[in-house]
């Protein structure tokens, strides 16, 4: 979280950091506790991902990128299905088949979604937007990553203004109840 560069350098190695965590969990016995654990990272990374990108990089392609709106609404809902899953997950304990299952589901979405931004939305949002916009995205995007919420809250509202005036204070909530209950120590 928060590594510096443009938009597009800071989402990609997001999605390198996700890619490894779903590694992580793939090489560990399906009855490992750790799993729990990295289940719960990998919630918090998505969630304050996902969040980043729907409050200022959906808002860009839309402006931005010729049939934006199309593309924001579609990555949008993917975003949707991602936190549907993470929200099942959350009940769920190592070694149980629907952990497995949420798992894999969890892991094709996401490798998908990655895929369509990284393939189609990076190349187009490069095309349409200035160096300094990309970088003042960047910035952006890091910023909100540090106060988005970590847990999954499917309900939400995930485009503006609504979820730039409630994600901080459901963020300031989820990482106390992390700090309480000791999620994301692993």
């Amino acid at each position: 979280m928060g590594h510096g560069g443009n938009v597009i350098q800071e989402l990609t190695t997001d999605h390198r950091e996700v890619d490894a965590l779903f590694t992580k969990l793939a090489s560990l016995p399906a009855g490992d506790e750790q799993r729990r654990e990295l289940a719960d990272e990998l919630t918090m990374e998505l969630i304050r991902h996902a969040v980043a990108e729907e409050m200022y990089l959906y808002p860009a392609v839309r402006r931005y990128v010729d049939g934006g709106d199309d593309l924001a609404d579609k990555e949008i809902e993917d975003h949707s299905e991602v936190e549907r899953m993470l929200k099942d997950l959350e009940g769920c304990r190592p070694g149980e088949a629907q952990f497995d299952a949420l798992i894999n589901r969890l892991q094709s979405t996401v490798t998908a979604h990655v895929a369509d931004e990284e393939n189609r939305l990076f190349p187009l949002l490069a095309e349409s937007c200035s160096p300094q916009a990309l970088d003042e995205l960047g910035e952006k995007i890091r910023s909100a990553k540090k106060t988005a919420p970590t847990r999954p809250h499917p309900a939400a509202p995930d485009t503006p203004p609504a979820n730039k005036l409630l994600a901080p204070g459901t963020g300031m909530v989820d990482r106390l109840r992390d700090m309480l209950t000791g999620r994301g120590r692993g």
